[in-house]
Protein backbone atom coordinates (compact mmCIF):
# COMPACT_ATOMS: atom_id res chain seq x y z
CA UNK A 1 0.00 0.00 0.00
CA UNK A 2 2.47 2.97 -1.31
CA UNK A 3 1.14 6.32 -1.36
CA UNK A 4 0.53 6.17 -5.02
CA UNK A 5 -3.30 4.81 -4.08
CA UNK A 6 -3.66 5.46 -0.72
CA UNK A 7 -3.18 6.95 2.92
CA UNK A 8 0.14 5.55 4.39
CA UNK A 9 -0.36 2.68 6.31
CA UNK A 10 0.03 3.33 10.51
CA UNK A 11 3.74 2.90 11.48
CA UNK A 12 3.00 0.36 13.49
CA UNK A 13 1.32 -1.84 11.35
CA UNK A 14 3.56 -1.53 8.99
CA UNK A 15 6.25 -2.20 11.32
CA UNK A 16 4.43 -5.52 12.54
CA UNK A 17 4.21 -6.47 8.82
CA UNK A 18 7.77 -6.27 8.12
CA UNK A 19 9.14 -7.87 11.40
CA UNK A 20 6.58 -10.50 10.75
CA UNK A 21 7.41 -11.32 6.95
CA UNK A 22 11.08 -11.19 8.27
CA UNK A 23 10.96 -13.76 11.06
CA UNK A 24 9.04 -16.24 8.47
CA UNK A 25 12.43 -15.30 5.78
CA UNK A 26 14.52 -15.77 8.50
CA UNK A 27 13.27 -19.06 10.04
CA UNK A 28 13.06 -20.53 6.05
CA UNK A 29 16.54 -19.65 5.43
CA UNK A 30 18.76 -20.93 8.67
CA UNK A 31 16.50 -24.22 8.10
CA UNK A 32 17.45 -24.40 4.01
CA UNK A 33 20.62 -23.41 5.02
CA UNK A 34 21.23 -26.30 7.69
CA UNK A 35 19.61 -29.08 5.26
CA UNK A 36 21.96 -27.36 2.35
CA UNK A 37 25.47 -27.30 4.68
CA UNK A 38 25.14 -30.89 5.51
CA UNK A 39 24.38 -32.11 2.10
CA UNK A 40 27.13 -30.18 0.52
CA UNK A 41 29.37 -31.18 3.32
CA UNK A 42 28.10 -34.99 2.92
CA UNK A 43 28.66 -34.81 -0.85
CA UNK A 44 31.52 -32.37 -0.94
CA UNK A 45 29.74 -29.87 -3.54
CA UNK A 46 31.19 -26.53 -3.62
CA UNK A 47 27.89 -25.29 -5.28
CA UNK A 48 25.66 -26.63 -2.58
CA UNK A 49 28.19 -25.62 0.44
CA UNK A 50 27.60 -22.22 -1.31
CA UNK A 51 23.62 -21.95 -2.10
CA UNK A 52 23.77 -22.81 1.92
CA UNK A 53 25.67 -19.83 2.87
CA UNK A 54 23.76 -17.47 0.20
CA UNK A 55 20.31 -18.55 2.72
CA UNK A 56 22.50 -17.74 5.71
CA UNK A 57 23.30 -14.48 4.17
CA UNK A 58 19.74 -13.79 3.45
CA UNK A 59 18.49 -15.01 7.37
CA UNK A 60 20.90 -12.02 8.29
CA UNK A 61 19.41 -9.78 5.71
CA UNK A 62 15.96 -10.52 7.72
CA UNK A 63 18.00 -9.49 10.81
CA UNK A 64 18.92 -6.31 9.63
CA UNK A 65 15.33 -5.73 8.06
CA UNK A 66 13.75 -5.90 11.10
CA UNK A 67 16.52 -4.20 13.37
CA UNK A 68 15.67 -1.32 10.94
CA UNK A 69 12.41 -1.35 11.07
CA UNK A 70 12.36 -1.18 14.37
CA UNK A 71 14.91 2.18 14.72
CA UNK A 72 12.79 3.64 11.81
CA UNK A 73 9.62 3.33 13.86
CA UNK A 74 10.98 5.53 16.84
CA UNK A 75 9.29 8.45 17.18
CA UNK A 76 10.35 11.97 16.51
CA UNK A 77 12.50 13.63 18.99
CA UNK A 78 14.42 17.24 19.73
CA UNK A 79 17.89 15.77 17.85
CA UNK A 80 15.85 14.43 14.77
CA UNK A 81 12.32 16.09 14.70
CA UNK A 82 11.33 14.30 11.45
CA UNK A 83 11.87 11.01 12.75
CA UNK A 84 13.71 8.15 11.80
CA UNK A 85 12.40 6.68 8.78
CA UNK A 86 15.18 6.96 6.64
CA UNK A 87 17.11 4.12 8.74
CA UNK A 88 15.34 1.97 6.74
CA UNK A 89 17.87 3.22 4.08
CA UNK A 90 20.85 2.36 6.09
CA UNK A 91 19.36 -1.05 6.32
CA UNK A 92 18.55 -1.48 2.82
CA UNK A 93 22.78 -0.72 2.34
CA UNK A 94 23.78 -2.97 4.97
CA UNK A 95 22.07 -5.83 3.89
CA UNK A 96 23.34 -5.19 0.61
CA UNK A 97 26.55 -4.84 1.78
CA UNK A 98 26.01 -8.30 3.56
CA UNK A 99 24.89 -10.15 -0.47
CA UNK A 100 27.85 -8.65 -1.60
CA UNK A 101 30.35 -9.97 0.67
CA UNK A 102 28.89 -13.07 0.46
CA UNK A 103 29.26 -12.91 -3.98
CA UNK A 104 32.82 -12.35 -3.00
CA UNK A 105 33.80 -14.98 -0.75
CA UNK A 106 31.40 -17.58 -2.48
CA UNK A 107 33.88 -16.68 -5.66
CA UNK A 108 36.67 -17.16 -4.42
CA UNK A 109 36.09 -20.66 -2.90
CA UNK A 110 34.73 -21.53 -6.13
CA UNK A 111 37.83 -20.40 -7.88
CA UNK A 112 40.24 -22.52 -5.53
CA UNK A 113 37.69 -25.36 -6.41
CA UNK A 114 38.33 -25.07 -10.28
CA UNK A 115 42.18 -24.53 -9.69
CA UNK A 116 41.70 -27.75 -7.04
CA UNK A 117 38.71 -29.87 -8.38
CA UNK A 118 37.28 -32.62 -5.92
CA UNK A 119 34.61 -35.16 -6.76
CA UNK A 120 30.98 -34.67 -5.61
CA UNK A 121 29.17 -37.94 -4.43
CA UNK A 122 25.48 -37.54 -5.15
CA UNK A 123 23.02 -39.27 -3.87
CA UNK A 124 18.49 -39.52 -4.13
CA UNK A 125 18.64 -37.39 -0.92
CA UNK A 126 20.14 -34.82 -2.15
CA UNK A 127 18.49 -33.89 -5.23
CA UNK A 128 15.22 -34.23 -3.23
CA UNK A 129 16.55 -31.59 -0.95
CA UNK A 130 18.15 -29.61 -3.72
CA UNK A 131 14.09 -29.93 -5.36
CA UNK A 132 12.15 -29.13 -1.81
CA UNK A 133 14.33 -26.07 -1.53
CA UNK A 134 13.69 -24.88 -4.53
CA UNK A 135 10.05 -24.96 -4.44
CA UNK A 136 10.04 -23.25 -0.80
CA UNK A 137 12.56 -20.33 -1.87
CA UNK A 138 9.64 -19.55 -4.37
CA UNK A 139 6.84 -19.76 -1.90
CA UNK A 140 9.30 -17.70 -0.09
CA UNK A 141 9.60 -14.65 -2.53
CA UNK A 142 5.91 -14.60 -3.60
CA UNK A 143 5.49 -14.00 0.12
CA UNK A 144 7.77 -11.71 0.85
CA UNK A 145 7.80 -9.80 -2.30
CA UNK A 146 3.94 -9.39 -1.85
CA UNK A 147 4.44 -8.27 1.67
CA UNK A 148 7.39 -5.65 0.60
CA UNK A 149 4.98 -3.67 -1.92
CA UNK A 150 1.54 -3.94 0.77
CA UNK A 151 4.13 -1.84 3.16
CA UNK A 152 6.08 -0.47 0.80
CA UNK A 153 9.30 -1.87 1.93
CA UNK A 154 12.49 -1.65 0.09
CA UNK A 155 14.27 -4.01 1.76
CA UNK A 156 11.62 -6.35 2.23
CA UNK A 157 11.11 -6.26 -1.56
CA UNK A 158 14.85 -6.38 -2.46
CA UNK A 159 14.83 -9.61 0.07
CA UNK A 160 11.93 -11.55 -1.85
CA UNK A 161 13.22 -10.50 -5.02
CA UNK A 162 16.31 -12.10 -4.07
CA UNK A 163 14.84 -15.17 -2.67
CA UNK A 164 13.30 -15.79 -5.98
CA UNK A 165 16.31 -15.26 -7.74
CA UNK A 166 17.92 -17.92 -5.41
CA UNK A 167 15.35 -20.63 -6.92
CA UNK A 168 16.45 -20.38 -9.89
CA UNK A 169 20.70 -20.65 -8.92
CA UNK A 170 19.17 -23.49 -6.42
CA UNK A 171 17.94 -24.82 -9.86
CA UNK A 172 21.40 -24.50 -11.43
CA UNK A 173 22.82 -26.90 -8.94
CA UNK A 174 20.43 -29.44 -9.26
CA UNK A 175 20.72 -29.47 -13.05
CA UNK A 176 24.12 -29.75 -12.69
CA UNK A 177 24.19 -32.27 -9.60
CA UNK A 178 21.89 -33.77 -12.56
CA UNK A 179 24.19 -33.90 -15.37
CA UNK A 180 26.85 -35.57 -13.08
CA UNK A 181 24.96 -38.53 -12.36
CA UNK A 182 23.99 -39.16 -15.43
CA UNK A 183 27.62 -38.37 -17.86
CA UNK A 184 30.00 -38.37 -15.05
CA UNK A 185 30.65 -34.52 -15.94
CA UNK A 186 31.24 -32.35 -13.07
CA UNK A 187 30.42 -28.44 -13.75
CA UNK A 188 30.43 -27.99 -9.75
CA UNK A 189 32.88 -25.39 -9.27
CA UNK A 190 31.96 -23.34 -12.62
CA UNK A 191 28.24 -23.26 -11.42
CA UNK A 192 29.30 -22.13 -8.19
CA UNK A 193 31.56 -19.38 -9.83
CA UNK A 194 28.45 -18.49 -11.67
CA UNK A 195 26.21 -18.19 -8.53
CA UNK A 196 29.09 -15.98 -7.04
CA UNK A 197 28.73 -14.00 -9.86
CA UNK A 198 25.35 -13.09 -9.61
CA UNK A 199 25.03 -12.64 -5.74
CA UNK A 200 27.59 -9.98 -6.40
CA UNK A 201 25.59 -7.93 -9.15
CA UNK A 202 22.85 -8.69 -7.38
CA UNK A 203 24.53 -7.04 -3.92
CA UNK A 204 26.38 -3.95 -6.34
CA UNK A 205 22.37 -3.19 -7.96
CA UNK A 206 21.08 -3.49 -4.07
CA UNK A 207 23.54 -1.04 -2.60
CA UNK A 208 22.72 1.44 -5.70
CA UNK A 209 19.12 1.42 -4.81
CA UNK A 210 19.71 2.16 -1.47
CA UNK A 211 22.31 5.22 -2.21
CA UNK A 212 20.01 6.38 -4.70
CA UNK A 213 17.12 6.27 -2.43
CA UNK A 214 19.43 7.97 0.70
CA UNK A 215 20.22 10.79 -1.89
CA UNK A 216 16.82 11.50 -3.07
CA UNK A 217 14.85 10.82 -5.53
CA UNK A 218 12.29 12.05 -7.59
CA UNK A 219 8.89 11.83 -6.23
CA UNK A 220 6.84 8.95 -8.47
CA UNK A 221 4.58 10.11 -11.01
CA UNK A 222 1.00 9.20 -10.18
CA UNK A 223 1.64 10.49 -6.22
CA UNK A 224 2.63 14.13 -7.87
CA UNK A 225 -0.39 14.23 -10.37
CA UNK A 226 -2.66 12.87 -7.55
CA UNK A 227 -1.62 15.65 -4.71
CA UNK A 228 -2.02 18.07 -7.44
CA UNK A 229 -5.53 17.18 -8.58
CA UNK A 230 -6.47 17.32 -5.04
CA UNK A 231 -4.99 20.75 -4.25
CA UNK A 232 -6.65 21.71 -7.45
CA UNK A 233 -10.28 20.50 -6.49
CA UNK A 234 -10.05 23.85 -3.94
CA UNK A 235 -12.71 26.14 -4.95
CA UNK A 236 -10.33 28.79 -4.20
CA UNK A 237 -7.25 27.47 -6.34
CA UNK A 238 -7.05 27.83 -10.21
CA UNK A 239 -3.68 25.97 -10.60
CA UNK A 240 -1.36 24.33 -8.47
CA UNK A 241 2.41 24.06 -9.37
CA UNK A 242 5.71 23.58 -8.10
CA UNK A 243 5.19 20.45 -5.71
CA UNK A 244 8.36 19.75 -3.78
CA UNK A 245 8.28 16.66 -1.54
CA UNK A 246 10.73 15.95 1.15
CA UNK A 247 11.76 11.95 1.61
CA UNK A 248 11.94 11.14 5.25
CA UNK A 249 11.99 7.43 4.78
CA UNK A 250 9.53 5.27 3.16
CA UNK A 251 5.67 6.56 2.71
CA UNK A 252 6.84 10.13 4.82
CA UNK A 253 6.55 13.21 3.04
CA UNK A 254 6.98 16.63 4.32
CA UNK A 255 6.44 19.24 1.48
CA UNK A 256 5.18 22.14 -0.25
CA UNK A 257 2.93 23.58 -3.43
CA UNK A 258 2.44 26.79 -5.28
CA UNK A 259 -1.35 27.98 -6.06
CA UNK A 260 -2.80 30.50 -8.15
CA UNK A 261 -5.60 32.54 -6.62
CA UNK A 262 -7.59 35.35 -7.46
CA UNK A 263 -5.52 38.94 -6.61
CA UNK A 264 -9.15 39.87 -4.76
CA UNK A 265 -8.48 36.88 -2.32
CA UNK A 266 -7.63 38.41 1.29
CA UNK A 267 -5.36 37.34 3.66
CA UNK A 268 -8.28 35.29 5.60
CA UNK A 269 -8.98 33.85 2.75
CA UNK A 270 -5.91 32.60 1.95
CA UNK A 271 -5.17 30.79 5.05
CA UNK A 272 -8.50 29.48 5.52
CA UNK A 273 -7.49 27.72 1.83
CA UNK A 274 -3.95 26.61 2.74
CA UNK A 275 -5.61 24.72 6.11
CA UNK A 276 -8.27 22.98 3.80
CA UNK A 277 -5.36 22.06 1.48
CA UNK A 278 -3.12 20.30 4.22
CA UNK A 279 -6.40 18.66 5.37
CA UNK A 280 -7.12 17.06 2.10
CA UNK A 281 -3.72 16.16 0.90
CA UNK A 282 -2.98 14.24 4.40
CA UNK A 283 -6.24 12.46 4.68
CA UNK A 284 -5.89 11.46 1.29
CA UNK A 285 -1.96 10.47 1.10
CA UNK A 286 -0.77 10.86 4.76
CA UNK A 287 1.36 13.72 3.18
CA UNK A 288 2.32 16.78 4.87
CA UNK A 289 1.87 19.91 3.29
CA UNK A 290 3.44 22.58 5.06
CA UNK A 291 3.95 25.51 2.80
CA UNK A 292 1.77 26.62 0.34
CA UNK A 293 3.05 29.54 -1.77
CA UNK A 294 0.65 31.93 -3.72
CA UNK A 295 0.99 33.09 -6.98
CA UNK A 296 -1.21 36.09 -7.49
CA UNK A 297 -3.45 35.82 -10.65
CA UNK A 298 -4.50 38.92 -13.12
CA UNK A 299 -8.60 39.25 -12.78
CA UNK A 300 -11.06 41.27 -15.22
CA UNK A 301 -8.10 42.71 -17.19
CA UNK A 302 -8.29 41.87 -21.07
CA UNK A 303 -4.81 43.37 -21.87
CA UNK A 304 -2.97 40.96 -18.65
CA UNK A 305 -4.60 38.02 -20.80
CA UNK A 306 -3.43 39.37 -24.04
CA UNK A 307 -0.05 39.47 -22.98
CA UNK A 308 -0.74 36.02 -21.05
CA UNK A 309 -1.09 34.42 -24.40
CA UNK A 310 1.64 36.18 -26.30
CA UNK A 311 4.19 35.48 -23.48
CA UNK A 312 3.23 31.86 -22.89
CA UNK A 313 3.16 31.32 -26.85
CA UNK A 314 7.33 32.62 -27.10
CA UNK A 315 7.69 30.64 -23.92
CA UNK A 316 6.93 27.52 -25.09
CA UNK A 317 8.44 27.79 -28.27
CA UNK A 318 11.80 27.36 -26.68
CA UNK A 319 13.02 23.42 -26.14
CA UNK A 320 12.98 22.07 -22.87
CA UNK A 321 10.51 23.84 -21.75
CA UNK A 322 7.69 22.17 -20.01
CA UNK A 323 5.39 24.44 -18.23
CA UNK A 324 5.22 28.14 -17.64
CA UNK A 325 2.75 29.39 -14.45
CA UNK A 326 2.44 32.24 -11.85
CA UNK A 327 1.81 34.73 -14.74
CA UNK A 328 1.08 38.47 -13.55
CA UNK A 329 1.72 41.98 -14.28
CA UNK A 330 1.36 44.65 -12.42
CA UNK A 331 0.73 47.67 -14.24
CA UNK A 332 1.63 50.32 -12.32
CA UNK A 333 4.78 49.29 -11.11
CA UNK A 334 5.76 47.86 -15.05
CA UNK A 335 6.53 44.38 -13.69
CA UNK A 336 5.94 41.14 -15.27
CA UNK A 337 6.78 37.92 -13.40
CA UNK A 338 5.98 34.19 -14.46
CA UNK A 339 7.43 31.04 -13.50
CA UNK A 340 8.84 28.29 -16.11
CA UNK A 341 9.64 24.65 -15.60
CA UNK A 342 12.22 23.42 -17.69
CA UNK A 343 14.51 20.39 -18.25
CA UNK A 344 17.91 20.10 -16.95
CA UNK A 345 18.99 19.61 -20.41
CA UNK A 346 16.91 20.31 -23.34
CA UNK A 347 17.40 17.96 -26.80
CA UNK A 348 19.76 20.81 -28.22
CA UNK A 349 22.11 19.69 -25.34
CA UNK A 350 21.24 23.68 -23.70
CA UNK A 351 21.59 23.28 -19.87
CA UNK A 352 18.79 25.12 -18.30
CA UNK A 353 20.42 28.31 -17.38
CA UNK A 354 20.98 28.64 -20.77
CA UNK A 355 17.32 28.30 -21.54
CA UNK A 356 16.51 30.43 -19.09
CA UNK A 357 18.83 33.79 -20.49
CA UNK A 358 17.20 32.99 -23.88
CA UNK A 359 13.50 33.36 -22.54
CA UNK A 360 14.77 36.44 -20.59
CA UNK A 361 16.37 38.02 -22.77
CA UNK A 362 13.64 37.57 -25.48
CA UNK A 363 10.28 38.79 -23.71
CA UNK A 364 12.52 42.05 -21.60
CA UNK A 365 12.45 43.00 -25.72
CA UNK A 366 9.23 42.11 -26.49
CA UNK A 367 8.41 44.14 -23.86
CA UNK A 368 10.50 47.19 -22.98
CA UNK A 369 8.97 49.04 -20.65
CA UNK A 370 8.26 46.23 -18.11
CA UNK A 371 10.94 44.80 -15.80
CA UNK A 372 10.57 41.16 -16.62
CA UNK A 373 10.71 38.91 -13.74
CA UNK A 374 11.57 35.09 -14.92
CA UNK A 375 11.90 32.38 -11.97
CA UNK A 376 13.34 29.06 -13.23
CA UNK A 377 12.23 25.95 -11.82
CA UNK A 378 13.31 22.14 -12.46
CA UNK A 379 11.81 19.43 -13.12
CA UNK A 380 11.30 18.42 -9.89
CA UNK A 381 8.00 16.61 -10.05
CA UNK A 382 5.18 15.69 -12.96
Amino acid sequence: MSTEQTKTMDPAAREKVIVRASAVGILTNVVLAAFKAFVGLASNSIAITLDAVNNLSDAMSSVITIIGAKLAGKAPDKKHPFGYGRVEYMSSLIVAAIVLYAGITSLIESVKKIIHPEVSDYSLLTLIIIAVAILVKLALGRYVKNKGNEVNSGSLIASGSDASFDAILSASVLASAILYLATRISLEAIVGAVIAVIIIKSGIEMIGEAVSSMLGERVGCDLARNIKATVAEDPDVLGAYDLFLNDYGPDRYMGSIHVEVPDTMTAVEIDAMSRRIFKSVYSKYGVAITAVGIYSHNTGDDEASKMLADIRRKVMAHDGVLQMHGFYVDFEAKTITFDTVLEFKNGEGQTAEEVYAQILDEIQKAYPDYNVHVTCDRDMSE
